[in-house]
């Protein structure tokens, strides 16, 4: 890392309209390849006005200083331009180049918005929270946390609580899902939960009834077990139509339906989620 310390050979402005880590990490490599410790470095970073800018070049005229900066703001660019030649201070632009070759090979203009990179930075880590929430709240692990959700799945085995879930977690919504079960009473969490924020999922039952039949099969368990039998499922089903119903959810039923047309149909019916 750069050193902070002040001395009188170089200091490098890094100077940016977002965070400043894309000009700090090329002026940590530049400077690696020298055999120097006499360079010091000053960050500034959310530039984005001329007044701001203009208070960075009168203090850079006061020192022996290399303005390093990622700007996209026309505007922006060219008063430092303007300003450092006036007053003599050596700049590099490590985005306008790059800028200019991608918009040419493209045929396109750039958005020249700044800070795009970090926004997409806190999306991927807004999607991994999400993800990471899924899987705390997964088959009602953490009903205390689930009243953080934004959409609750409950269902009976086998109904694809757990994909939705996360298929939902990569699409940025912390999801949750309760299994319901007949001989297990429901606990008081799920009542307490907004109606609109619950999604029940029923299946048909001869559907239901191979599902459980080929998830037996290839855990090497009895496939005639009351598990896959049609009197047990339709019970279970029954059970959880009527719970669904106490909850206010909204219910799908997903037979043959893949995993993004089921959670497409949520967000459609649930569109203020």
């Amino acid at each position: 890392m750069l050193s902070d310390q002040k001395n009188d050979e170089l200091t490098v402005y890094i100077v940016s309209d977002s965070i400043g880590k894309t000009a700090e990490t090329v002026v940590d490599a530049v400077v690696s390849q020298f055999d120097s410790d006499e360079v010091g470095f000053k960050k500034f970073i959310n530039v984005t006005s001329i007044a701001k800018l203009s208070e960075i070049i009168a203090r850079a005229r006061q020192e022996n200083v290399l303005i390093v900066y990622t700007i996209v703001l026309p505007e922006l660019c060219e008063y430092l331009t303007k300003m450092a030649a006036k007053y003599e201070i050596p700049i590099l632009d490590l985005m306008g180049p790059a800028l200019l070759k991608f918009s040419q090979l493209l045929g396109q203009q750039p958005k020249l918005k700044p800070g795009l990179n970090h926004q997409l930075d806190q999306e991927y880590f807004e999607r991994i929270a999400c993800i990471e929430f899924a899987i705390r709240c997964d088959d009602g692990k953490d009903m205390k946390k689930v009243k953080e959700a934004d959409i609750v799945i409950v269902g009976v085995s086998r109904t694809s609580k757990t994909p939705l879930s996360m298929y939902l977690a990569h699409r940025g919504y912390k999801a949750a899902n309760y299994p319901i079960v007949p001989e297990v009473d429901p606990p008081p969490e799920l009542f307490e939960i907004p109606s609109k924020k619950m999604v029940g999922l029923t299946i048909d039952a001869p559907v239901l009834k191979e599902i459980r039949q080929q998830r037996l099969k290839s855990m090497r368990f009895n496939s005639g077990a009351a598990y896959a039998k049609v009197d047990r499922i339709l019970d279970e089903l029954d059970y959880a139509e009527s719970l669904m119903r106490k909850l206010g959810c909204l219910i799908i039923n997903v037979t043959n339906k893949s995993i993004e047309e089921t959670a497409s149909e949520i967000l459609a019916e649930r569109s203020e989620l």
